[in-house]
């Protein structure tokens, strides 16, 4: 982990939710690929801004992946001085790309501030509503590994 990151720094959190401060359109999740994949705009659109509009069955997690500024203490994923989801994505999760992805918010972006490029070779695969069923994807988002069930 990086502990260089610039005091008072305002980071934006690359997965966030509709409802932080500014959410941007980071990206959009790939539909054609067998295992999700998020396909990045090469500008920031404010999600107010955007034309978008989905059925009310779609969530929008499904389909975009927002950017927001990082609400630190706010959020579950800090603990008071990095992000913990940031933490796990680099230690639990496969590097799925072999360089950078074009990423428009990786000078601000929390989770290369504080992981570096190993974050980013592994940042595509994150899809805010993801797929229960694959325990290491569950394993970084909530921080415990998932309640196996035998029956």
């Amino acid at each position: 982990m990086r502990s260089d990151l610039p005091p008072n720094k305002k980071c934006v959190c690359p997965s966030a939710d509709a409802s932080m401060r500014n959410p941007r359109i980071l990206g959009v999740v790939d539909a054609d690929s067998l295992v999700p994949r998020i396909a990045y705009l090469t500008e920031q659109v404010e999600l107010s801004d955007s034309q978008i509009t989905l059925d009310d069955q779609v969530p929008l997690g499904k389909v975009l992946r927002l950017s927001a500024v990082c609400e630190e203490s706010r959020c579950g994923h800090f603990d008071g001085q990095k992000c913990r989801l940031a933490e796990r994505l680099v230690n639990l999760l496969p590097v799925v790309v072999d360089q950078l992805p074009a990423c428009n918010i990786r000078s601000d972006c929390r989770w290369f501030m504080q992981e570096g490029r190993q974050a980013c070779l592994r940042c595509p695969q994150v899809v805010t509503l993801s797929d229960p069923s694959d325990p290491t994807l569950v394993h970084a988002a909530l921080g415990q590994p998932p309640k196996l069930t035998v029956g």
